[in-house]
């Protein structure tokens, strides 16, 4: 086999492909991964740890990115709505030519991205959404004397940290110092969501300001839930009062507020003054919501699909529109990154380099009346409009037939008994419908049959269809077609077939003549 390189032009090392480079037993160190930065999370310490992401060191951002994700359900349910999305998309492999070689690798690839588990190991992949990046690890199986990926591993993107003199280059922290990535064995997915370095192309980044601002508001939220309607309560005591008597009123206040029961000394008293509070719940819950819809807006786009807003199906089908748009631009990148990283490297390990690779391509199928488009494609065709099979398969969703199975087909119908004196399997001539109702056509048959006879005919059609085809090409629409068609029928050419039709309506009239007179 020739020598394999990869995708960046560097030598492959085979041996070093067996084994998991981030391993729990190939690091053996492992680092402490019970950070919460969101607890007592304050601005200073969100602007603190959001600068440091960037000089090198994205940990503590990483593990508020994950804080994120479990403790704000909006996030995480808004989040989880974009990522599901895209994993189940409709999956194609398309092969770089019809060449057999080719096709034998479009096959290799299907076979590499139909196992059970595939979409959720997408899933892994798209963490790149809120995080900026991901990075899943290949596990190949060889077991066959063949390189198939066993599983594709998602690694926690705590594991690694971007080259200082580039910002983009990942390498793996090691107890040894960072170490880069193994070739062929890494899937490394990088979320567009804003240019810049990966670490800052996240959504986290953008919601982490919006999960501070709310998490102040559930706060104070919770503090005015519990004093709201409460009365005030005081605890007197005498000038003589000893420290213990004064701890024990404490106790006894606070337990009535609890409680509602509690004991104190006799010498001491409680007296409760009527809450006269004015505030009102509905500032927490409009800030809480608010804030919820900025965090809609950033990742899904929109927020008529996950917040009951004015506007009714008008509103959400404009929605819809736009999350569209974010869905067609995550499953193009994704696309992307499983061309460079998994296609590439399951081809070339089994067939070796080649000049051009099988196509990924994730998407949702465009919408199509096949109806409409059946009946204006077969109206079309006999203008001139060419369609090629392979376009009209795909259209139709129809695969192309591989000689093995059962093919639809009209039924055949039984063949015409052959005349006295013929073998039954020597070939009839074929003869007009004409002159299979009559065996003694007449002067007009006669004359309709040296028509279709006359290879004549034509020249006589051709001026009538003259640049209809290439008009008709270049339609967008069906309306489009229409307006064409119209058009050309008021400028065609007929002068060559009237002269036809009338030469031919002459001949039938003199031949009816001579039909009388016999």
């Amino acid at each position: 086999m020739a020598k394999i390189i990869d995708q960046y032009g560097n030598p492959i090392d085979m041996q070093a492909l067996k084994i998991a480079q981030a391993d729990a037993k190939t690091l053996q160190v492992r680092q402490s991964h019970a950070m919460h930065p969101a607890a007592g999370l304050t601005p200073g310490r969100l602007g603190n740890l959001l600068r440091d992401s960037i000089d090198g060191d994205p940990e503590t951002y990483l593990a508020l990115a994950e804080d994120m994700e479990e403790r704000d359900l909006h996030y995480a349910g808004v989040l989880g709505i974009r990522k599901r999305q895209v994993s189940g998309l409709e999956i194609s492999v398309d092969a770089a030519s019809e060449d057999a070689h080719d096709v034998e690798a479009a096959d290799l690839v299907r076979a590499a991205i139909n196992r059970d588990g595939f979409e959720d190991e997408l899933i892994d992949m798209l963490d790149a959404i809120g995080k900026g990046y991901s990075l899943t690890e290949i596990l190949w199986d060889t077991s066959e004397k063949q390189w198939m990926p066993r599983s594709l591993k998602w690694r926690d993107p705590r594991l690694f940290r971007f080259d200082p003199d580039d910002g983009e280059t990942p390498l793996l922290r090691t107890p040894n110092g960072d170490q880069p990535l193994n070739s062929f064995q890494w899937i490394y997915h990088c979320a567009k969501v804003k240019s810049g370095l990966p670490v800052r192309g996240g959504i986290a980044r953008a919601a982490s300001w919006a999960f501070l601002f709310k998490s102040f508001t559930f706060k104070d939220w919770a503090i005015f839930v519990e004093a709201y309607g409460q009365p005030l309560r005081v605890g007197k005591y005498g000038p003589n009062t000893s420290e213990a008597d004064k701890d024990t009123l404490m106790r006894a206040v606070a337990s009535i507020g609890s409680d509602f029961a509690a004991i104190m000394p006799e010498s001491m008293a409680v007296e409760f003054i009527k809450a006269e509070l004015s505030g009102s719940h509905e500032l927490y819950e409009k800030r809480s919501e608010f804030l919820d819809r900025q965090v809609s807006k950033v990742v899904l786009g929109q927020t008529g699909t996950t917040d009951a807003i004015a506007g009714g199906h008008a509103v959400g089908k404009t929605h819809d529109g736009v999350r569209g748009d974010i869905e067609k631009a995550d499953a193009r990148q994704l696309s992307s990154t499983l061309n460079r990283d998994l296609v590439r490297p399951v081809v070339t390990l089994n067939m070796g380099p080649m000049q051009a690779y099988p196509k990924v391509r994730i998407g949702r199928l465009d919408e199509m009346d096949i109806t409409q488009w059946t009946s204006s494609t077969s109206k079309l065709i006999p203008f001139g409009l060419q369609v090629p099979e392979s376009f009209a398969r795909e259209r139709l969703g129809i695969p192309d037939a591989d000689g093995k199975e059962v093919m639809l087909a009209p039924r055949a119908k039984a063949a015409p008994p052959a005349p006295d004196g013929q073998d039954k399997d020597e070939p009839t001539q074929v003869k007009t419908a004409s002159a299979l109702l009559d065996p003694n056509p007449d002067a007009i048959e006669d004359a309709v049959q040296d028509m279709l006879d006359d290879e004549g005919w034509q020249e006589v059609v051709e001026p009538m269809i003259d640049g209809l085809a290439e008009r008709l090409a270049a339609a967008n629409t069906i309306e489009e077609a229409r307006a064409i068609l119209a058009d050309h029928y008021t400028t065609m050419d007929v002068t060559a077939f009237a002269e036809l039709l009338a030469r031919a309506g002459f001949s039938a009239r003199l031949g009816g003549f001579n039909e009388d007179e016999m």
